[in-house]
């Protein structure tokens, strides 16, 4: 018997700053068997960052087809194509092809640089490509977040983001490599 995805309800509040949006979102999530809790927070930071009321979840791991994250329009064009880890230059190139911007967050540490350096051939022939490091201390931080219901509120300022819940905070830097 396959294992089955664990929900996650999240209401989110988020405060961007740098882009002026402040804006409730309430979302279900679900966590693939095989996913961690830290992928699947940075899954709530991405969304943080890149808030929006068309911007929605996709199924993630269970399919190779979609990225993480993704911003459509009424008529269906991607217009974000938001993806996390250490996507191979046939997924990018893919994902630039479908989409008006790709957006890649990864939190592996050292295994995301040695990745980075391989794709970077790739990534030059990218119109709107944007990659950010997550380290991996704030990736383990954030797991320690998530719970089955959640309330969390995002609050972004120049590179800086700071999520949190109740009496728990977390803050988070984003190395920007492109």
């Amino acid at each position: 018997m396959a294992l089955r995805a664990t929900i996650f309800k999240l209401e989110l509040h988020v405060a961007d700053m740098r882009r002026g949006y402040y804006g409730s979102h309430t979302l279900t999530l679900a966590r693939h068997p095989s996913e961690t809790d830290e992928r699947m927070m940075l899954r709530v930071l991405a969304f943080a960052l890149h808030a929006d009321e068309n911007l929605a979840f996709t199924r993630g791991l269970s399919t190779t087809e979609e990225p993480a994250i993704w911003q459509k329009d009424l008529t269906g064009d991607i217009h974000a194509w938001i993806d996390l880890g250490h996507p191979d230059e046939r997924r990018l190139l893919q994902a630039a092809g479908k989409s008006r911007r790709v957006v890649v967050f990864c939190y592996g540490g050292h295994a995301s640089k040695v990745w980075w350096q391989g794709v970077q051939g790739a990534a030059a022939r990218m119109r709107d490509l944007a990659v950010y490091s997550v380290d991996p201390a704030s990736a383990q931080a954030l797991a320690r977040l998530a719970q089955r219901s959640m309330n969390l509120h995002a609050t972004i300022d120049e590179g800086s983001i700071l999520l949190s819940s109740g009496e728990d905070s977390v803050s988070v830097e984003l190395e920007t490599w492109r």
